[in-house]
């Protein structure tokens, strides 16, 4: 299909991706894996819901775990421009036939829910609470290192036309691109990185069964923490976590390492993508089966990758319309 064009004016002003709530079936767990071994700083513990920053960040948490029968996703959050943008945010919706409401979020402003058409829960504020900045306290600093969160990938059952919607109508801009051919303008998509903020993604689409969140990323400083906190990790006796990596990506240029929780959510540690702030900023397209589009140096990632995700609350899933395989490792 012809690549989307980005919305230059569009209905509402999204900002960034800002945080995902998260089902746990064991708070303690969690909290041991989120806050004592990956680093996260607990910014309140309400019994019932652990809400967890980074170091760099001001905003009052970019994770909620919230206690759950079975693991699932809940929302993914989007700070807005304005207090006016969430009004054209819910009209937007409401138009598009997707019922919006106004909800009472913990630490948060007016807060907007609403599913996109293809049944992704969203979730859109303009005020959250703020605390003190943990960037140069660095005896606060263990696990990972985390310093924010950087994207959110989810499985997308038809990526182009998801990818449709968050770039022609929500003003997102793609950075990276997979088709099925890329000598082929009629090529599908299958899977798309898109922004907000001016770096690689803010939201990323994978073919695959969905809508299921794949994983959210997590901004690290360097390479070097990614390699110490697999040390950390596997003495930590959480060898079972490791799913893939560390290695660099060929999309994004990134050096990675994805992890699982105790619940199976999927974590990604990333560092050292690259700016795309130009508006004009064109896009990298890589062909389905190039061996250096999942990783630079050509590893391919397992199948667990490919096919296992988290369920959205309430959300029905379908079977991708695309079905082009990507190359699996071998198992």
């Amino acid at each position: 299909m012809p690549i989307p064009q980005p919305n230059r004016t569009p209905p509402f002003n999204i900002v960034r991706v800002s945080h995902v709530e998260l089902g746990v079936t064991d708070l303690a767990r969690s909290r041991e894996f989120y806050v004592d071994i990956l680093g996260y700083l607990c910014e309140d513990d309400s019994g019932d819901a652990l809400y967890l920053r980074g170091l760099e960040e001001r905003n009052h948490h970019s994770v909620v775990l919230v206690k759950a029968e079975a693991p699932m996703a809940h929302q993914i959050g989007f700070k807005v421009a304005s207090e006016e943008d969430l009004d054209r945010a819910e009209t937007f919706f409401n138009s598009r036939g997707c019922p919006a409401e106004w909800v009472k979020k913990y630490a948060q402003g007016r807060t907007l829910h609403v599913r996109d058409p293809f049944g992704t829960p969203l979730e859109f504020y303009y005020e959250m609470e703020r605390r003190e900045l943990m960037l140069q306290e660095y005896t606060k600093y263990r696990g990972a290192r985390i310093q924010r969160i950087d994207h959110v990938n989810v499985f997308a059952y038809n990526v182009n036309a998801i990818t449709r919607f968050y770039v022609g109508e929500l003003g997102f801009r793609l950075t990276e691109i997979t088709m099925t051919d890329i000598k082929d303008e009629d090529s599908d998509l299958w899977a798309t990185w898109t922004h907000r903020k001016g770096n690689v993604h803010d939201m990323a689409f994978t073919n695959g069964i969905g809508p299921r969140l794949h994983h959210i990323g997590v901004w690290v400083p360097s390479a070097t923490d990614i390699i110490n906190f697999c040390d950390l990790l596997a003495s930590a006796g959480h060898v079972g976590a490791f799913e893939r990596g560390p290695g660099r990506h060929g999309i994004s240029n990134a050096f990675f390492f994805y992890m699982r929780d105790p619940d199976g959510h999927r974590v990604e540690l990333f560092s050292s993508d690259y700016s795309t702030v130009d508006p004009d900023h064109p896009p990298r397209l890589w062909n389905l089966d190039d061996p250096r589009r999942q990783t630079l140096w050509g590893q391919a990632a397992p199948r667990s990758w490919f096919e296992e995700g988290a369920v959205f609350d309430g959300t029905e899933t379908h079977p991708p319309t695309l079905k082009a395989k990507p190359i699996i490792a071998p198992e």
